[in-house]
């Protein structure tokens, strides 16, 4: 690469990296994307903003990308397959990577079914994996996916990936970042962990294979806030593993507020404990909605200031 993003600059440093979470508004009111980008400035080296999540409409990922680097702050776009085919996702990387955006999520989408468009048509003329191919040739070759040579600037964007940990068998979870790493992945950022025991033995595989030389793991960290929404993810929620003595510890809580403590003093110990797992770049915070509670997480966790 020429250029290289915050983010890509602390993982090659070695340090131990944080990403975090700014959800999009469903208007077009900049004043919240302002606010939660300095709840996060300075604890963060880079932060993410999902495009589209559940297939439910809300303001586009670059636009919110682009308000939070006015702020001052290094941005990842996310980019689905679901609503866009292989023209419109070349032109949206050209644009983000004009305007500035130096990393991007390459992400197959939430079904549509997830949201409130039932009637909608998704695309998904590629996969995510094809996607993250795409990007390196446009980056690498300054290829177009058709093979035309790009006359002019190529988009330089660090390249990221989501993978599930906890995916069962375990084995077929690593060999789908197997597959992301070799179409490309510079950066992946897992789904929420819950189950360290779990992850370890995930990480164990992926060092058998070297992946962990390959591509920059940063761990997914979710603070759970209530015993309600702990047992909905843990029987409602796909490949999401969330052990028994964690809903205990938000069962014992008193009421709405020790819950949501107990759930950030949980993610805190989570993220301590991912620090010593060999291969673990860093964390990836998403609290939904909550992006005011991320400057206690990371201070709580040593994880302030930033590099």
């Amino acid at each position: 690469m020429k250029t290289k993003s915050n983010l890509a600059s602390i993982l090659d440093t070695g340090q131990f990296a944080v990403t975090a979470e700014i959800s999009s508004p469903q208007n077009t009111n900049f004043e919240t994307i302002r606010e939660n980008a300095n709840h996060i400035k300075g604890y963060v080296d880079a932060f993410n903003v999902p495009d589209g999540q559940a297939a439910v409409v809300a303001m586009a990922s670059w636009a919110v990308c682009l308000v939070g680097m006015e702020e001052g702050l290094d941005a990842i776009a996310h980019m689905t397959c679901r609503d866009r085919n292989r023209i419109a996702l070349q032109m949206d990387i050209l644009a983000v990577s004009a305007f500035g955006v130096n990393n991007i999520l390459c992400l197959s989408g939430d079904p549509i079914s997830f949201g409130n468009y039932p009637e909608a048509k998704p695309a998904f003329d590629l996969d995510s994996i094809q996607l993250i191919r795409m990007v390196k040739t446009l980056r690498d070759e300054k290829k177009f996916d058709n093979g035309e040579l790009i006359v002019g600037t190529e988009p330089r964007l660090f390249i990221g990936a989501a993978v599930n940990p906890s995916a069962q068998p375990l084995e077929s979870a690593v060999n789908r970042l197997k597959d992301k790493v070799a179409a490309g992945a510079d950066f992946v950022q897992t789904q929420p962990i819950y189950n360290i025991e779990g992850f370890k033995k995930w990480m164990e595989l992926v060092r058998e294979k070297g992946l962990h030389k390959e591509v920059k793991i940063l761990a997914g960290i979710t603070p759970v806030t209530s015993v309600a929404a702990a047992r909905y993810m843990k029987t409602k929620v796909p490949n999401m593993d969330i052990p028994d003595r964690i809903i205990e510890r938000l069962r014992k809580a008193r009421n709405k507020e020790e819950a949501a403590e107990e759930g950030i003093k949980i993610a805190v110990e989570t993220i301590n404990q991912l620090k010593q797992i060999e291969g673990v770049a860093g964390v990836h915070i998403m609290t939904l909605g909550r992006e005011e509670i991320i400057p206690k997480i990371c201070s709580a966790a040593s994880l302030y200031p930033r590099p």
